[in-house]
């Protein structure tokens, strides 16, 4: 193990990207600076800030470096993007965002070329969510962009590309439905030969390699000295998932929660995949393949409550499941298990309260956890990470649905810090793992039973 403490995350999730300090030795976050993802509207598309970003990394570095000290570096980010590299190492086209549906007006040509699920493990997504369909768009309409392209990278090791100058890849990212990526094979799928991108992918590495210290540069302007190491970083559902892949003995289920819900079964059962729904194959930190599926959980909790107090009381609860108060898929009908219907309520929408209004919609994303729970094979205890792991309608109706136990993370924030800031500590499978992991008896609630069932009945 590098003998380090505090470690320096990046994390850029698709809501808000933050730079926080990582105290390894307890596993938690120290300090935190934050700031608004926001999506620049052209030209010549919907992209990432980029360099907004990378000031505020800097500015957040040389503060908390200030503040706590820090030993080494680390990067996560979310899924569903690259980033284009001149020989010269700028960029050679903005960073596209993933919820731009410009790639769809060529979906009929890339359907063409794309590889089976059976290949990638990765499902037929919309807007940009396969990144092999995003390349696909940006060099059939920009004709110059593929020579102009000397390297592409997964995002977060475009990060640690801007911390140490080394152009590398990694497995997690490219899992995570890019079309890029063959799991059982360990290497880049026929779609990277198909698009003549073979001598332009930059090399594949682990997410615990070491790369370079971080370059003079960088430690001139952030205050870190030139020995600070970076590890080759990792995509941001895996970053929560890590801790427990280190702890727990499997079957136990991992739900990541935050603009995205993302569930990661891990020991379950053999089941088929349904890519229709909105299941996938991701790749942990170890190159496992991971049976997973997800929806747009946190994006539909915003737009659902569209700024109501997020609070119910147990009357509120009580009226909610009495009554039968329910949403019904799906308020995003652009991902998840039920993608392309209309979210309906069962009752007159504008004379729910605004508590009932909230336990009903925390019902619904728990109930809609569950289905992804059961489409990948899910087994064993249920570790919900991020903000929902503080809403205990949410936790309790998830229980009482898949009829497993269901443990809230400690921290209310999301853990792919954590999970990150662990790759520090460098190549490493713990075998300590939960004696009893998580085994204990459900508390049985008729009133949540019969509304769990009720649910399931309408939708199907």
């Amino acid at each position: 193990m590098r003998d380090v403490r505090h470690v320096g995350v990046i994390d850029i999730g698709k809501t808000n990207a933050k730079v926080a300090v990582v105290d390894i030795d307890a596993e938690r976050e120290i300090g935190v600076l934050t700031r608004p993802n926001k999506v620049l509207s052209g030209p010549p598309f919907p992209h990432y800030d980029i360099d907004g970003h990378w000031h505020f990394i800097c500015d957040a570095l040389k503060q908390l470096h200030s503040e706590f000290g820090i030993d080494a570096l680390s990067v996560t980010t979310h899924g569903a993007s690259a980033v284009l590299l001149t020989e010269d190492g700028s960029l050679a086209a903005p960073v596209l965002d993933y919820e731009f549906d410009g790639p769809q007006t060529l979906a009929t040509d890339y359907d063409a070329i794309r590889p089976e699920f059976s290949e990638t493990g990765s499902p037929r997504l919309g807007m940009g969510l396969n990144v092999g369909a995003q390349l696909y768009w940006q060099f059939r309409s920009d004709p110059t962009l593929l020579d102009r392209t000397a390297t592409i990278l997964t995002y977060p090791q475009y990060w640690t590309y801007r911390l140490t100058g080394i152009r590398a890849n990694e497995v997690t990212s490219l899992g995570c439905h890019t079309d890029l990526w063959n799991p059982s094979q360990n290497c880049f799928s026929s779609l990277v030969k198909r698009m003549g991108l073979a001598g332009k992918m930059a090399p594949v590495k682990r997410a615990v390699d070491t790369l370079d210290p971080v370059l003079p540069a960088v430690a001139a302007v952030t205050g870190l000295p030139e020995n600070v190491a970076v590890s080759c970083g990792i995509h941001d559902s895996n970053a929560s998932l890590l801790p427990h892949l280190l702890r727990r003995q499997a079957p136990f289920s991992v739900v990541s929660t935050g603009t995205w819900v993302i569930v990661l079964a891990l020991g379950g059962e053999t089941v088929h995949l349904d890519p229709t729904r909105d299941t996938l194959i991701n790749v942990n930190a170890f190159g496992d393949a991971v049976p997973s599926a997800r929806f747009m959980g946190g994006r539909e909790f915003e737009m659902v409550l569209d700024g109501r107090p997020r609070i119910a009381t147990d009357t509120d609860a009580r009226n909610v499941l009495d009554q039968s108060v329910m949403l019904l898929p799906a308020v995003d009908p652009r991902s998840g298990p039920f993608q392309g219907r209309s979210h309906r309520w069962t009752v007159t929408e504008t004379e729910l309260t605004d508590g009932e209004r909230y336990a009903a919609l925390s019902f619904y994303l728990a109930l809609m956890t569950a289905e992804c729970l059961a489409m990948t094979g899910a087994k064993g205890p249920i570790i919900v990470e991020g903000p929902f792991a503080s809403n205990s309608l949410y936790t309790r109706m998830l229980e009482t649905a898949s009829g497993r136990p269901v443990e809230a993370a400690e921290s209310s924030v999301t853990g792919t810090s954590i999970g990150a800031a662990l790759l520090a500590k460098g190549p490493q499978r713990r075998n300590d793992s939960m004696a009893d992991n998580g085994k204990r008896t459900l508390a049985n609630n008729p009133a949540f039973s019969s509304y769990a069932a009720r649910w399931r009945d309408l939708v199907r």
